[in-house]
């Protein structure tokens, strides 16, 4: 927040000198220069005075606008996601030039989650964020974080607790719009719960495979990745065209494993 210039352009609007601002609110013209050329910042006991003085807002005069913030912040978040996956490195510099801004914004802290690599950077962001975000979203996503980074330096029993601290739920937000609302609503809310319902469907049996191929049964598996292939082929989305190639690999390479 550059107040001095705030308060020179409030100034200056009103076609005031220094001298003449200093003398309506009782201090030195010296203190006015000062913080217009941001050398000093006013006393805080000044700022409710001033924004009197000038007939704005405390937030129009300290330039703040919430709206704007959340904005600018969710422009610098939908930039950065575009390089998620191909150019994490520059996901990073995006999000972080975003902190030099906006410092420990928790949105851009949760983001920066999925850029990083070193799970004691994982662990130092993801502990901050769960001790002191009021956003629920935020803090389940970064106790998934934390269970993730300390999984990598083989401390399961810290994983396992931070996996608990989230709950489990049974219903989303999505799928009550959908039982609750009609038209469009309903709609986009089915619609979206779908596909996020589908691919936890199919990493599930990924997963169940990956249990049966531990287990010795290789058999259980291949059956397993082939109906997960099959559910794919039914409902044919690109964006999971992912889970096609990941699954044709695994059932080759369970093919040419020689039975004990």
């Amino acid at each position: 927040m550059n107040i001095g210039n705030r308060i020179k352009e409030l100034r200056k609007a009103r076609g005031l000198t220094q001298e003449q601002l200093a003398n309506a609110i009782g201090i030195s013209f010296q203190a006015v220069s000062k913080w217009e050329n941001n050398i000093a910042y006013p006393d805080i006991t000044l700022a409710p005075i001033l924004a009197n003085f000038f007939g704005v807002s405390m937030d129009e005069l300290f330039d703040f606008s919430l709206a704007e913030k959340e904005k600018e912040i969710k422009e610098i978040v939908n930039k950065a996601y575009t390089y998620r996956e191909d150019n994490p490195p520059k996901s990073r510099e995006i999000l972080e030039e975003g902190l030099k801004k906006y410092p420990e914004n928790d949105i851009l802290l949760n983001n920066l989650l999925y850029v990083i690599t070193d799970p004691d950077e994982t662990i130092n962001i993801s502990s901050k964020l769960t001790e002191r975000t009021t956003d629920n979203e935020i803090k389940y996503d970064a106790f998934r974080f934390l269970a993730y980074a300390y999984k990598k330096k083989g401390d399961l029993t810290s994983a396992e607790h931070a996996i608990e601290q989230i709950p489990e739920i049974y219903f989303t937000k999505l799928t009550e719009i959908a039982y609750l609302l009609d038209g469009e609503a309903k709609y986009n809310a089915a619609e979206k719960q779908k596909w996020i319902s589908f691919e936890n469907l199919i990493q599930m049996m990924w997963k169940l495979a990956e249990c049966y191929e531990a287990q010795g049964n290789n058999s259980k598996a291949i059956l397993e990745s082939e109906q997960a292939l099959s559910l794919l082929e039914i409902l044919n989305h690109p964006n999971f065209s992912i889970y096609t190639d990941f699954l044709n690999k695994q059932i080759k390479r369970l093919k040419e494993i020689k039975p004990d």
